[in-house]
């Protein structure tokens, strides 16, 4: 089973995008623009230039429309608020080991 192509920034899915993903397109609801680093297969946060393709040179800027040959959409792109989930997650643990903040 494979994962739905979503917008990157919003979540919104995206099935009624023409493949492949034009340079020129844009989330119906969001308005981002979808062939960027943030929707590629290759992007990955951890990473120091954010991409894992050897042969690709990374824009600086992840969410602008790029030219990249590389370009692959990923299903699942969209973080939604696990960030968010995350740093709550963290605070409660370091609340939970030193006793609260003071705030």
């Amino acid at each position: 089973m494979s994962v739905p192509l979503v917008c990157w920034n919003c979540g919104a899915a995206l099935d009624a995008v023409p493949q492949p993903i034009s340079r020129h397109e844009h989330c119906q609801k969001c308005f981002e623009a979808l062939h960027c680093c943030r929707l590629c297969r290759y992007y990955e946060e951890a990473s120091s230039v954010q991409c894992t393709e050897d042969r690709a040179e990374p824009p600086t800027n992840k969410e602008n429309a790029n030219f990249c040959e590389w370009f692959s959409p990923r299903g699942g792109a969209h973080a939604g608020s696990s960030a968010e989930d995350a740093q709550a997650d963290a605070r409660a643990k370091l609340d939970a080991l030193f006793g609260g903040s003071d705030e």
